[in-house]
């Protein structure tokens, strides 16, 4: 079975103390993807992807460990290949944007013109998301 390719490139050169935090971030955010993969309301991909850049700020074995993940890696490699988000975090992302909006206009922490900015922000967000696609496109193997 041959190895993903990473098109992007690991920018290991950190030392020190930057470093460790660096590492610590990412096996943090590993962390918590998994536990996303289990809870409903915690994203995985995201977390897995924050991984992937403190490990290519850190450490290579780490990056490319979490690359060619059996599990955890094609999820990185369809978000660094194609752009993908599956159809299920999308409606949970959008969803979860909207409640907040709703949440922060009940409650009335914001005057409105920061009303108004949260709302355009959190609408450019979900547009983005909702404009990427769900699936890998048909004709690519890998």
């Amino acid at each position: 079975m041959s190895q993903p390719e990473f098109t992007g490139e690991a920018k290991v050169g950190k030392t020190g103390l930057r470093r460790i935090c660096l590492i610590g971030l990412g096996w943090t955010c590993i962390l918590l993807g998994v536990i996303g993969v289990v809870l409903p309301l915690l994203p995985t991909t995201p977390f897995l992807l924050v991984a992937l850049w403190a490990f290519s700020h850190s450490s290579l074995r780490f990056h490319n460990w979490l690359y060619t993940h059996k599990y955890l890696g094609p999820m990185v490699q369809d978000w660094n290949k194609f752009h993908v988000i599956p159809k299920k975090a999308k409606i949970l992302a959008v969803t979860m944007m909207s409640a907040s909006l709703v949440l922060i206009a009940y409650k009335g922490v914001l005057p409105l013109w920061g009303l108004v900015l949260v709302g355009l922000s959190l609408s450019c967000v979900a547009l983005f998301i909702i404009r990427c696609p769900s699936k890998r496109p048909q004709n690519i193997n890998n």
